[in-house]
């Protein structure tokens, strides 16, 4: 699985680097500026992007709009943020098209090498891996919205779970319900929102998210 890396800071991207070929990765090209990012994005051509919100040269949020102009250029191109804080601008501008794997993780989930090489992963394969600590901030910025304050406490925990990348099954374990239980939820949480149901984990999470996004 091929990787584009973009971070600025050299020992941390080094540590990346050796984090993901040690779990099998091939390392495309390593960036650390937002020009650099989207070149190497757009004609490279990668299974997926792990890249900073802040690059040089101005240290804003070069990594993230260097990643959105490739997703133009290279439609559904997965990409993984990593950003030092949540901010809540970027989440809603990664997610705004709804196509392709996407993520948003806090750069503390990257010291757990299982977790973090499994999100790139997930997102690799057009999935969603999404910080708790995003998906709840989201989740309450949405609070006012009418179709979400319809969900129950429940299925706000369940859907919060789903913008994780969960299946039904981590789902269940997590709040120790059964897996039918997660389904009739998922239901809901569908009607709810007026968002048409798919067997598809992926694209549901993706569809769920992009409905976060409106506000």
């Amino acid at each position: 699985m091929r990787v584009v890396l973009a971070e600025d800071l050299y020992l941390l991207r080094e540590g990346l680097i050796r984090l993901l070929e040690a779990h099998g990765f091939e390392i495309a090209a390593a960036v650390e500026t937002g020009p650099e990012l989207q070149r190497a994005l757009v004609e490279l051509r990668p299974d997926v992007a792990v890249v900073d919100v802040r690059l040089p040269p101005t240290f804003t949020d070069e990594g993230l709009q260097a990643a959105l102009a490739a997703r133009r250029a290279v439609p559904g191109l997965p990409v993984l943020v990593l950003s030092q804080h949540v901010e809540q601008l970027y989440a809603r501008e990664l997610l705004a098209d709804g196509s392709g794997g996407v993520g948003y993780l806090l750069k503390d989930r990257v010291f757990n090498a299982g977790q973090f090489t499994d999100a790139v992963r997930r997102v690799a394969a057009g999935g969603t891996a999404m910080d708790p600590d995003v998906i709840a901030k989201l989740l309450r910025s949405n609070a006012r919205d009418e179709p979400l304050a319809a969900l129950t406490p429940r299925e706000r925990e369940v859907l919060e779970l789903m913008a994780e990348g969960r299946s039904n099954t981590a789902v269940a374990g997590r709040l120790f319900i059964s897996e039918g239980a997660v389904s009739k939820h998922t239901t809901s949480i569908f009607a709810k929102l007026g968002l048409a149901a798919s067997d598809d984990d992926n694209r549901r999470v993706l569809a769920v998210l992009a409905y976060l996004n409106r506000t």
